[in-house]
C-alpha cells in the first residue's frame, strides 16, 4: 500500500476524530481487519457482524501496534499517541476508503463472477495478463464485501493491472462490489446452482451475477461462457464489446480435440480471432477450456503475443485445495478439491476422476450447502452420475451425502459406502485404497474435507 495520510482517509470516509489526536499528516501504509496479526503503524477496521464485534478488539490492535482504528462509538478512554477516527459504519468506511485509494491507480481493472470456477479462472486470467504486466490479484477467493477492499488496498505502483474476483449470497452485493471495482474488462464463467437456496431459481441468480455490469467502464470489455444458454439471453442486452468462449460451433473462442494424459496435463486445439493451434493446460477436466478461453480472449484484449499468451496457460497453477493433484507411492494420487462443491463443479470433479488412467476410481464426496430446498435431489442426482461415468467406488459423508449413497447404490457402482463423519470415513478409506488408486476429495467448504486429504496422506507413502 501506498503511503496515504490520515486527514486524507477522514475526509475520504466522512470521519471525525475522537480524542486528543492532532497529528493529521502522519501517514498509514497498512490496512488489517485481524487484531491478531497487526502491523507497526497500521490502521485497524474492526468490522461488526451478526456474531461478532471487532470493537472488542481495538485495544489489543492498538496495543499491538497500530496506529489508530476506526471506529462505530465513542469509547470510554483513549489510549495516547493513537488516533481513532469515528464512522458511520466501518464496513462502508472501508469500502469508500478503498474506493478512493483504487482511483489513484491509472490502470485497467478486470472482475470476474460466476456460480464455478471463479477462482480458477481468476488465477488464469492472472497467470496469462503476468506474462507482460506486474498483476495484482485476489489471493484465494477474498472476493467479498471485505475481500475485495482489502486486495485493493494492496496496490502499488509496480502494478500494471488488476484482476479481481467478486462473489456474492444475495441479490445486490455484486452490485455493492461493482461499485467499488468499476471494471475495465468483465467476465462471467456461467450460471449454476450456488447459493439457488437465497434465489429460488437460476433466472434469479443470472440477475444477481449481471449486477457486474452496472458499474463497468463505458466501453468495458465483456468475456462470456458461451456454452451457458443462460447467459446466452443476455446476448441482446449488452451494450459492451462482448466474445464468447466454450466448445459450441462458431463461438469467437473456441476448444475443441481435448486429449488429456490422465494424470497432471491436457491439450486442446484452440480457435481464436488471432491465432489457432494446440494449447497445453497443465489441470485436468474439460471443463478447464473455459477459464483458458477467458483467459486467452483477455489476453488478446490486452494485446499479449500468442507465445505470451500460450506460456501463461502453461505456468498456470490453481489456488490450494482446487483440483490439487498429489502424487503418492505404489502409483496413488490423491486429487484435493476440497474448497468448495456445489452440483455443477462437483460433477466436473467426477469426470475429472472418471477420466484419468487409474485402475481403480475412487470419489470421497461429502455435503453441499446452499441448496436450500432441492439439496436431496441434486445430491441423488450426483449419485446417478457415479453410475453413469466408470467410478469404481464412492465414499459419502455426511448427512446430505446420504442422498448421493442412496441414487449410488441403484446405480452399477461396485463398492458403495456410507459414513455420518469423518472419523467413520477412516476405516472404509482403510479398506478401499490399494495400489494404482486415484481418489476424489470433495464437499462444501463447511466439511472441511482437507481433513480426508491429510488422513490419506498420512496412510499413504511419499512418491520416490
Amino acid at each position: 500500500m501506498e503511503a496515504i495520510t490520515i486527514r486524507e482517509i477522514m475526509e475520504v470516509v466522512g470521519g471525525r476524530m475522537l480524542g486528543e489526536f492532532h497529528d493529521l499528516d502522519r501517514e498509514i501504509t497498512r490496512v488489517e481487519t485481524d487484531s491478531r496479526t497487526i502491523h507497526e503503524g497500521s490502521l485497524f477496521v474492526p468490522l461488526s457482524g451478526e456474531r461478532f464485534d471487532g470493537h472488542a478488539y481495538i485495544n489489543a490492535a492498538l496495543e499491538g501496534g497500530a496506529a489508530g482504528c476506526f471506529t462505530q462509538r465513542e469509547r470510554e478512554s483513549y489510549l495516547p499517541g493513537k488516533f481513532y477516527i469515528k464512522v458511520a459504519n466501518t464496513g462502508r468506511a472501508l469500502r469508500d476508503l478503498a474506493k478512493h485509494y483504487k482511483s489513484k491507480f491509472h490502470i485497467p481493472f478486470v472482475a470476474l463472477t460466476g456460480s464455478v470456477g471463479k477462482t480458477t479462472t481468476k488465477d488464469m486470467v492472472a497467470a496469462v495478463l503476468g506474462e507482460k504486466f506486474k498483476v495484482l490479484k485476489t489471493e484465494g477467493n477474498l472476493n467479498n464485501d471485505i475481500g475485495v477492499p482489502m486486495t485493493l488496498l494492496r496496490l502499488n505502483r509496480e502494478h500494471e493491472i488488476a484482476v479481481l474476483e467478486l462473489g456474492m449470497n444475495h441479490a445486490g452485493e455484486i452490485d455493492y462490489l461493482s461499485d467499488i471495482v468499476e471494471p475495465d474488462v468483465a467476465l462471467i464463467t456461467n450460471v449454476g446452482d450456488s447459493h439457488i437456496e437465497f434465489f429460488g431459481t437460476r433466472e434469479k441468480i443470472l440477475e444477481a451475477k449481471s449486477e457486474i455490469f452496472h458499474h463497468a467502464k463505458k466501453d468495458c470489455f465483456v468475456v462470456l461462457n458461451g456454452d451457458d444458454p443462460l447467459l446466452r439471453s443476455l446476448e441482446p442486452k449488452l451494450p459492451f464489446e462482448t466474445v464468447w468462449c466454450g466448445g459450441g460451433e462458431g463461438l469467437d473462442y473456441r476448444a475443441s480435440d481435448i486429449v488429456s494424459d490422465g494424470k497432471s496435463h491436457m491439450t486442446c486445439r484452440v480457435k481464436t480471432p488471432r491465432m489457432e493451434g494446440t494449447v497445453e493446460i497443465p489441470a485436468l477436466g474439460e471443463h478447464m477450456i473455459y477459464p483458458t478461453l477467458m483467459a486467452m480472449a483477455v489476453g488478446e484484449h490486452f494485446g499479449l503475443t500468442e507465445k505470451e499468451i500460450v506460456d501463461g496457460v502453461l505456468h498456470f497453477a490453481p489456488t490450494k485445495m482446487r483440483m490439487n493433484i498429489i502424487h503418492r507411492a505404489d502409483d496413488i494420487t490423491i486429487l484435493n478439491d476440497t474448497y468448495n462443491a456445489n452440483p455443477q463443479s462437483m460433477r466436473a470433479a467426477v469426470e475429472v476422476l472418471s477420466n484419468t488412467k487409474a485402475e481403480h476410481k475412487v470419489a470421497v464426496l461429502g455435503d453441499m450447502f446452499e441448496l436450500g430446498p432441492l439439496a436431496p435431489v441434486l445430491h441423488a442426482g450426483v449419485g446417478e452420475y457415479l453410475g453413469k461415468v466408470g467410478i469404481d467406488c464412492l465414499v459419502a459423508v455426511g448427512e446430505l451425502a446420504k442422498h448421493i449413497y442412496d441414487a449410488a447404490k441403484l446405480s452399477p457402482l461396485e463398492e458403495v459406502y456410507y459414513c455420518p463423519d469423518k472419523e467413520s470415513a477412516h476405516s472404509v478409506l482403510d479398506k478401499v485404497i490399494r495400489p494404482h488408486t486415484t481418489v476424489l476429495v470433495k464437499a462444501s467448504r463447511g466439511m472441511a474435507f482437507e481433513d480426508l486429504v491429510e488422513y490419506l496422506k498420512s496412510i499413504t507413502k511419499e512418491a520416490e
